[in-house]
């Protein structure tokens, strides 16, 4: 606001879509918070939006590089069978914001339309005969990810290649059925493990292993 910047987009986290911890709340308080700075800025030229995604394939928070390490152990830990995550990679999270900060009106929780993968199938496409070890889930932990809640749905609007979240005053007529809810578990958009395996392997470069 001081700067007289334009535009500023804030990047969220699934983790802010029905939070189950003290960490998820404190991202949905700063999309919140974030959103609600378009109601003081007065008569600025200026807007404040929201991108929200899961983890970058790859990165810290990802699980990929925890399992090339495990490539040379006799066993993959994994915590629950049926977890599943959203899939994107960092060129097409950078791709996306900037395409988000070209057409926002302010406001706006953008939601990109990405793969999901199931976690077996990353150990699969790292090694095709698995020896797996079940540790229990981790507190706080999903088992599948979640980017849009049951209750964010009716003020949703879908489009080709993304969603977008409203503040629920704006009273917008949602296109999306109802009770959704985007999850990586219920998604349409699935990466098989020879897939997976092609994505590692553009990336491998950047992973500690």
């Amino acid at each position: 606001i001081d700067n007289q910047v334009k535009r500023v987009v804030a990047l969220s986290t699934d983790k802010a879509a029905a939070p189950i911890n003290l960490y998820g709340a404190t991202k949905l308080c700063s999309d919140k918070i974030f959103l609600s700075a378009n109601n003081i800025k007065g008569n600025r030229a200026l807007k404040f939006s929201v991108v929200r995604y899961g983890n970058v394939f790859g990165s810290r928070g990802s699980v990929v590089p925890i399992f090339l390490k495990h490539k040379k152990q006799k066993f993959f830990t994994v915590t629950d069978k049926k977890m599943t995550r959203f899939n994107i990679s960092l060129p097409e999270a950078v791709d996306f914001v900037i395409n988000c900060l070209k057409s926002m009106k302010g406001q706006e929780i953008f939601v990109p339309k990405i793969p999901s993968y199931k976690i077996l199938d990353v150990v699969k496409a790292i090694n095709p005969k698995p020896n797996i070890k079940i540790i229990g889930i981790r507190p706080g932990e999903k088992i599948h990810e979640e980017m849009i809640s049951q209750n964010d749905s009716y003020s949703t609007l879908e489009f080709k290649n993304y969603y977008i979240i409203y503040p629920t005053y704006k009273k917008i007529k949602s296109n999306v059925k109802e009770g959704f809810s985007y999850s990586s578990g219920k998604n349409s958009n699935f990466l098989n493990p020879k897939e997976i395996k092609e994505e590692i392997s553009k990336f491998l470069h950047t992973f500690e292993v």
